[in-house]
């Protein structure tokens, strides 16, 4: 959705590395957001965005406007199904149709023969990724991995409504994941423990308030008790009023 950071380059450069040909789709898509949620408020910075993917090697530059994605008569979504009733569906619950709907519009206008998504969003990519499968979309998918500031804070276009304050405080959320991370690398498999870790770190931040903690199953995103095979550790918080994701993988 734009106002690129070192994340979106690296999913750029991923795809310039391995593809004869990029295509850059820039567009902030109102039916994603809630209403009472940032779409206007949203960073924005074209000039800034469009002078990165000339630097990085992108071939075309896509940036519609919503006009011409939705027509005043538009009447056609995607339901994104299961898999969007759990996590950041919770708290928006309209979210994912909107993800779905855009992200097929754009598939079919540029016509893709492999995608580059980001892991920081996981439950989205999990999400797109089934829309692949069931509707038959002709398009390999890549997540590539969470890039992070030196200091272990996830990037996210949000960072930018962080004040200097907030930013410090928001370090709790990769803190939170590392400490969780550790605890199973000792041993731990039991969510509930590794949940609780977490819980507590971020609940000793002012201002930090937890959305959901949750440790999923990676590929069903069903709730375990224990782990026994791949799974995601994903966290949602909102500082203030800026909401942050971020996640970590563990694997037996």
């Amino acid at each position: 959705m734009g106002f690129l950071h070192q994340g979106h380059l690296s999913l750029i450069k991923q795809a310039r590395l391995e593809n004869d040909f990029v295509v850059l789709s820039i567009f902030i898509n109102p039916t994603q957001f809630g209403p009472k949620e940032d779409f206007k408020k949203y960073p924005r910075n074209l000039k800034g965005d469009l002078s990165l993917a000339k630097i990085n090697g992108v071939d075309i530059f896509f940036n519609p406007s919503v006009n011409e994605m939705y027509k005043n008569d538009f009447q056609t979504s995607v339901c994104a199904g299961e898999l969007a009733s759990k996590l950041c569906g919770l708290s928006r619950p309209e979210h994912f149709d909107g993800v779905c709907t855009v992200v097929a519009k754009l598939f079919n206008i540029t016509n893709p023969d492999v995608a580059y998504f980001g892991q920081k969003d996981y439950q989205q990519a999990l999400i797109i990724k089934k829309m692949i499968t069931d509707l038959n979309f002709n398009i390999k998918l890549k997540v590539m991995p969470i890039i992070r500031e030196t200091d272990g804070l996830a990037m996210s276009s949000r960072n930018k409504h962080l004040s200097t304050t907030d930013r410090q405080k928001a370090l709790v959320i990769s803190q939170a994941l590392k400490a969780a991370s550790l605890e199973f690398k000792k041993g731990c498999t039991e969510t509930a423990e590794l949940k609780k870790i977490i819980k507590k770190l971020i609940s000793g931040e002012k201002y930090v308030n937890i959305d959901y903690i949750e440790i999923l199953d990676a590929g069903s995103l069903q709730r375990v008790k224990y782990i026994k095979k791949k799974v995601v550790v994903a966290v949602a918080v909102k500082i203030k009023t800026t909401r942050l994701i971020d996640n970590v993988i563990l694997k037996p």
